[in-house]
Order: structure tokens, then C-alpha cells, then sequence
């Protein structure tokens, strides 16, 4: 079956925009939104200091079409291959070595969830929806959205929003935790790359990468380990800094 999903991708100067699209809402046709080598191929391009995702029009994404699912779930093996191939798509937006945004309007939903929780910061508009509406289908979030979940707002809210499969608006996203700024729709977009481009503009891309990768290691590794490898960034960047060439 060919994946009706597809990308379109953009530069803003050293902004990458990568745009969702997909039918209904921008359903998810496969659990791996993108091919992985595609997304490391867009994300490694020169220059690149950040990354916005958000939806074609008036939605980020409704999450996987259920009827596609239900085909996968014919055959065990096929659908745990493509359920890990998700989880390596959204692990990698996770642990990018470059600040990734949500920009979020509409409804984001189940899989599409996963995705703006794998982003470092999520901006959303006044009429954004968000829920992991699977419990209403016999099923869990799949692409580690009860770990992120979990991680992001603690295990109890999260155990609430997953068990009752419930529609969270902005208001209550921001206050959970879930959101980091709520705009109104007409000036999301404008807003989300003026965020990034102050964030990341005038800084060196190199730097970029290495405060994220120590941001990770805080989660990724132990105390001891993490520190470590902090110190041995550090130490790489003041030596590139102060005695190159």
C-alpha cells in the first residue's frame, strides 16, 4: 500500500519547517510519519539551527487511521516492525541535537500527540485539542506517548488524560504542563518562528548542538555520566572558541 503521507519542507533562514499532511486531519497513514534516513537527511542540512513541525491546515494531526490499523494488526510480526519504526522516527525528533517546536492548532490527537510531545516545546493556538483517545478503541498510545506523557505532566495526570481517553483544550493543556504558550490562530505561526529565530539566531550551530545533546544526556544517562560529558563539551567548545586557527 502506498503511504498517502507526506512532508513538505521549508527554510526560514536557519529555521527548517517541516508541514504535515494527510487526509482527515492529517491522519498518520504508517506509524513512522517520515522514513527516518529522510528526517536525519532534512535535519542534518548545513546551517540548520532549529525545527518547527506543525499540521496543514487546520489541524496538526488526528493520529493513525484506524482502518489502516486494523489491516496491520492482521499480521503481529508487520505491526510491531512498523510500531518500532515509529518509535525510532519520534525517538529521533526526541533526542535531536536541535531544538525542535510543535506548532499546534486544531485537533492533535493519539499519534500526533506523540509527535508534538517528542518536540522540545509545544506552542499552541487558542482552538488546539489535544488526547490520546485510544482507551476508546481497546488500545494504549504505541509511539511512547505514556512514557513522555508521564515524564512531561507526572504519572498521575497522565494516568488520568490516558485512562480516560478525555479532550484537554489549550487552557487546561497550559496548566497541566502540556503547553508551553497558548496564541490566538491568527498569529501562531508568526509567533513560533520569531520564538525560534530569538532562541537560536547569532549563536553558533555547533553550540546549538551541544547544549542539546547535555540537555539529553540529563535524561539519558546517569548523574555521574551526564556531568561528564558536560564537562568534555564544555571543554571542546572553549578550545574551538578561543584558540581555533
Amino acid at each position: 500500500m502506498e503511504v498517502s503521507w507526506e512532508k513538505i519542507w521549508e527554510r526560514s533562514g536557519s529555521i527548517g519547517i517541516l508541514e504535515l499532511q494527510g487526509p482527515k486531519g492529517n491522519q498518520l497513514e504508517e506509524p513512522a510519519f517520515l522514513p527516518l534516513p529522510l528526517l536525519e537527511e532534512l535535519f542534518g542540512e548545513p546551517g540548520l539551527k532549529g525545527v518547527i513541525i506543525r499540521g496543514s491546515g487546520r489541524h496538526f494531526s488526528a493520529g493513525a487511521n484506524l482502518e489502516h490499523l486494523k489491516k496491520l494488526a492482521l499480521d503481529e510480526v508487520l505491526l510491531a516492525e512498523k510500531m518500532t519504526a515509529g518509535k525510532e522516527t519520534i525517538r529521533y525528533i526526541e533526542s535531536s541535537d536541535l531544538p525542535v517546536v510543535a506548532e499546534i492548532s486544531g485537533i492533535c490527537f493519539g499519534g500526533g500527540l506523540e509527535i508534538a510531545l517528542a518536540c522540545h516545546f509545544r506552542i499552541c493556538s487558542e482552538n488546539a485539542l489535544f488526547a490520546f483517545p485510544e482507551i476508546n478503541h481497546g488500545l494504549m498510545p504505541g509511539l511512547g506517548g505514556t512514557v513522555m506523557l508521564s515524564r512531561l505532566i507526572g504519572q498521575a495526570k497522565a494516568a488520568g488524560m490516558i485512562l480516560s481517553g478525555d479532550t484537554v483544550d489549550a487552557e487546561k493543556a497550559m496548566a497541566l504542563g502540556l503547553a508551553d504558550y497558548v496564541l490566538p490562530a491568527a498569529g501562531l505561526h508568526a509567533f513560533t518562528l520569531d520564538f525560534l529565530q530569538k532562541l537560536t539566531d547569532d549563536r553558533d550551530p555547533g553550540v546549538i548542538r551541544s547544549i542539546m545533546r547535555s540537555i539529553h544526556n540529563a535524561r539519558e544517562m546517569d548523574t555521574e555520566s551526564a556531568l561528564a560529558e558536560e564537562t568534555r563539551l564544555f571543554c571542546a567548545l572553549a578550545v574551538n572558541n578561543f584558540h581555533s586557527g
